[in-house]
């Protein structure tokens, strides 16, 4: 069976690349399969545990580093790691599909110099820090404590955006979306 690409996105928190994924996942023709990152952070919201991420006990996640289950990880924020377990990688690209993994950009990095041409990297840029953090509020699922820190994040993370093959605003969600779309197509496409 042939092995499916590897599609990589990765921005700051709240420029809208969970929205984008959830528009394209459900494409039929594009082939994808969807990687669950892990956690050591606890569910926020209504999140649910092996569907938006696993959610690992800090010891547990700590465990499975040392075993070499994860292809990446990063301590996203003091004391909270995220990563992309091998287990996923494995499932989703073994049976054809094409895996479309978010992660931050630091884990994005890393994945695009493992995977090289078998995979491409997007960054999902916000059209300002403003926009972001308003978004970030509008979802009201985090303290303003919390909201600083993610804005001081993401300063930092749009450093990242020349490091990654494609660069897209999202400044509207159908553009970025349809734009995300192409890029992922051409891609995906073999050239003959």
């Amino acid at each position: 069976m042939m092995k499916g690409k590897i599609i990589i996105l990765s921005a700051p928190s709240g420029s809208g690349k969970s929205s984008i994924i959830a528009r394209l996942i459900d494409k039929e023709d594009l082939q994808l399969g969807f990687s669950i990152s892990a956690t050591s952070r606890s569910p926020r919201g209504e999140e649910r545990d092996g569907v938006e991420y696993y959610f690992l006990s800090p010891e547990e996640f700590d465990r499975r580093v040392k075993a070499g289950d994860f292809v990446e990880w990063e301590e996203v924020y003091a004391g909270t790691c995220y990563g992309t377990l091998r287990s996923e990688v494995e499932r989703v690209v073994g049976c054809g599909r094409n895996l479309i993994m978010d992660v931050d950009v630091k884990g994005g990095v890393r994945l695009k110099e493992i995977f090289g041409d078998d995979a491409i990297s997007i960054f999902i840029m916000p059209p300002s820090v403003e926009e972001l953090e308003r978004r970030l509020r509008g979802r009201a699922t985090d303290s303003d404590d919390t909201i600083r820190r993610r804005l001081a994040k993401a300063e930092y993370e749009l450093t990242f955006a020349p490091r990654y093959d494609t660069v897209i605003v999202n400044d509207q969600l159908d553009r970025a979306a349809a734009e995300t779309e192409t890029t992922i197509r051409r891609f995906i496409t073999p050239s003959c």
